[in-house]
């Protein structure tokens, strides 16, 4: 493995700040399921409402495959302006209440995962942080009309237990998040992980109350006051509309209401288990409620057309 070092350019000035030594690090990588933008709305919203400094910018040149996730750019009439590419940085950012802590903020890189990982081991030795906080959302068969379930993981038990009664066993594909928490477990750190379960018929939809979910299990765990109260009040428009869309399919609604049995009735059991873990013949599946959702907008652009 290449030296980690030479995958990222830091600040002198604050890597070597005292100031920042001991401080958690909240981890926000877009990319990996990413249901509902959660992981892309709570950077934006730390980020925009924060104060921050870069402390470290990874090499992105050598970390992303700009042909599977090409950058976006702007043509205007003869010409192409605005190229985002993407940026993957660790930022010291000052809470609410003055409190300083570290964002490792930016797209999942696609390659040179463990290169990566001993990267950021090196920069957290280094600072000596104290917590890493992850977070991430996952699709779901859940409804929209419950609290959204959060799924905890990592080695620091009493920051993990309660928050989830069902404790499935499951192979999923893995993202760098996960290696980042393998990786810094292993080298003593403390880590908690937060994954927001969101409905699944709404994942590739922007939910801000997914984001508030998330950030919400962040500050409690961190006990960082950090903002929620725009998404908070984005997510009271995004429910009307939700509602309101529902209403008029009794289509949806009925998917929605099989939702809502089979989340009361896993909640309310004595013994709880994860809704990873369930009998696929009584839930409907992705393409089940894709296809009834989709056939509802449809429906809806199509009026929305002949008006």
């Amino acid at each position: 493995m290449q030296d980690p070092r030479t995958l990222y350019l830091g600040n002198p000035g604050l890597l070597n700040d005292p100031r920042l030594k001991g401080l958690n690090m909240v981890v926000s990588l877009t990319g990996f399921a990413e249901a509902g933008y959660t992981a892309q709305q709570v950077s934006d919203e730390i980020l925009s409402e924060l104060g921050a400094e870069e402390v470290v910018e990874f090499d992105v040149d050598q970390l992303f495959d700009y042909r599977s996730r090409r950058p976006r750019i702007r043509f205007i009439e003869d010409h192409f302006e605005e190229l985002e590419l993407p940026e993957l940085k660790l930022y010291a950012v000052t809470d609410g209440l003055g409190h300083p802590f570290l964002l490792l903020s930016g797209p999942e890189p696609d390659l040179q995962w463990k290169r990566f990982s001993e990267a950021v081991a090196q920069i957290a030795e280094k600072l000596e942080v104290n917590l890493f906080a992850s977070i991430a959302s996952m699709p779901m068969p859940v409804p929209h009309t419950r609290p959204l379930p959060v799924t905890a993981h990592g080695s620091r038990e009493d920051l993990v237990k309660g928050i989830s009664a069902w404790k499935p066993i499951a192979e999923i594909g893995a993202s760098a998040s996960h290696m980042l928490e393998v990786t810094l477990t292993e080298r003593g750190f403390g880590t908690v992980g937060y994954t927001v379960n969101v409905p699944q018929y709404l994942s590739e939809a922007e939910l801000p109350q997914a984001a508030v979910t998330a950030l919400e299990h962040l500050g409690a765990a961190t006990k960082l006051n950090l903002p929620t109260d725009r998404l908070r009040e984005a997510s009271r428009d995004v429910e009307r509309q939700i509602d309101e869309q529902v209403a008029a399919s009794q289509e949806v609604q009925a998917i929605v209401h099989h939702l809502e049995q089979r989340y009361d009735e896993n909640v309310g059991e004595e013994t709880q288990r994860s809704l990873l873990a369930r009998d696929e013949s009584e839930i409907p599946d992705a393409d089940e409620l894709g296809a009834a959702i989709e056939a509802f907008l449809a429906e809806q652009d199509d009026q929305e057309g002949q008006e």
